[in-house]
């Protein structure tokens, strides 16, 4: 029973990423294409996403064992509950959380430089953002610590080769660059897990002050 129920959480990550991050992606393109005209990223760049973040990644959160896998914490898991509003909730999460790390990323990239290296940055933080969430997903999993490893050495890769860099619409990023995108990266994640915290925190306040009045 514990088994099953552990899968069920490792499924309801796997479809956040999976329909969270494209969901994410296709918020960033329109707003972007919105504001200016042309897409953010192109067509090439995006299947490039899809492939550095949607296949090893999910796939190793699918497989790899739940956290404090407990019979008392996963008693509250399975078909209905883990695939109804907590799916919802980690989807939005993680959409909002992809736009907006993509959306930094490329917008201080177009204030610095030309739109080659703003469509590069923001792949990068695109692709950053959703792998940083894969990786609080994943907690301490050695199975999705090298997925997202070998993601992000591709990414660099592919980036950082000229020729490639170029067939993707590309070109090689400097120290300014990569560190526009890991902090749009970076800073996103942190507050998709940091204001959860916090709205459930207030929330609990709010209804330990009710009960408390209420007792009065």
């Amino acid at each position: 029973i514990v088994e099953w129920r552990a899968m069920w959480e490792s499924v309801r990550s796997a479809v956040a990423i999976l329909v969270g991050g494209n969901l994410g992606e296709i918020g960033f393109i329109l707003a972007g294409t919105a504001v200016t005209g042309t897409s953010p990223v192109n067509a090439r760049q995006l299947l490039l996403v899809n492939l550095l973040t949607d296949m090893a990644p999910a796939l190793a959160i699918a497989l790899r064992e739940p956290p404090d896998k407990t019979p008392e914490r996963l008693l509250h898991e399975g078909p209905d509950a883990s695939l109804g509003d907590a799916l919802i909730r980690e989807i939005a999460v993680r959409a909002g959380t992809t736009a907006a790390g993509a959306a930094a990323a490329w917008t201080v990239a177009s204030m610095t430089g030309t739109p080659t290296r703003a469509r590069t940055v923001a792949l990068a933080g695109l692709v950053g953002t959703q792998l940083a969430q894969t990786l609080v997903s994943g907690g301490r999993s050695p199975t999705v610590v090298g997925a997202t490893a070998i993601s992000i050495g591709a990414l660099v890769v592919t980036i950082q080769t000229p020729g490639l860099s170029q067939f993707f619409g590309c070109r090689p990023l400097g120290p300014v660059g990569w560190a526009t995108a890991t902090s749009a990266a970076i800073g996103a994640t942190g507050l998709s897990v940091g204001v959860p915290r916090l709205v459930e925190q207030v929330g609990r306040r709010i209804a330990d002050h009710d009960s408390a009045a209420g007792m009065l």
